[in-house]
């Protein structure tokens, strides 16, 4: 079955906690998916994640504009089942960054970026594939 070719479109979530109700985050923006995947915030920025077989892509917006990548480091781990693999993100266009390999991505799959923009603390944005 070719499912590795439907992963471009698949839905990811959050896997950890979401925003509580009454938060005093001010959102100005929307934070809807324009590259077939879903987007996560963390630390007031937009991560979307679109995972295929041979390249994971991490697109990078803040507040609602494309973040630069450039000069950003990141790390991917994939935990699917009993198991782990990790990848490096690199830089791959004016705000993304990507793993290209071969990646184990189903339904069920939980996915860790760490990423650090260029003069920016890491950040932790952690997905899980439905």
């Amino acid at each position: 079955m070719k499912t590795r070719q439907l992963f471009a479109c698949v839905a990811l979530t959050l896997a950890g906690s979401a925003f509580a109700a009454g938060d005093a985050h001010n959102h100005t923006h929307e934070h809807k998916p324009l590259h077939g995947g879903i987007v996560v915030e963390a630390s007031d920025i937009d991560f979307e994640l679109v995972a295929r077989a041979d390249v994971i892509t991490l697109y990078v917006r803040d507040h609602g504009k494309p973040a630069a990548t450039l000069g950003a480091t990141g790390k991917l781990t994939l935990l699917s089942g009993a198991d782990k693999a990790e990848a490096v993100l690199a830089p791959a266009g004016d705000n993304k960054l990507e793993a290209k390999g071969s990646f184990k991505v189903a339904p069920g799959t939980k996915l860790v970026a760490t990423v650090t923009l260029a003069g920016k603390k890491a950040v932790n944005v952690r997905f899980a594939i439905k």
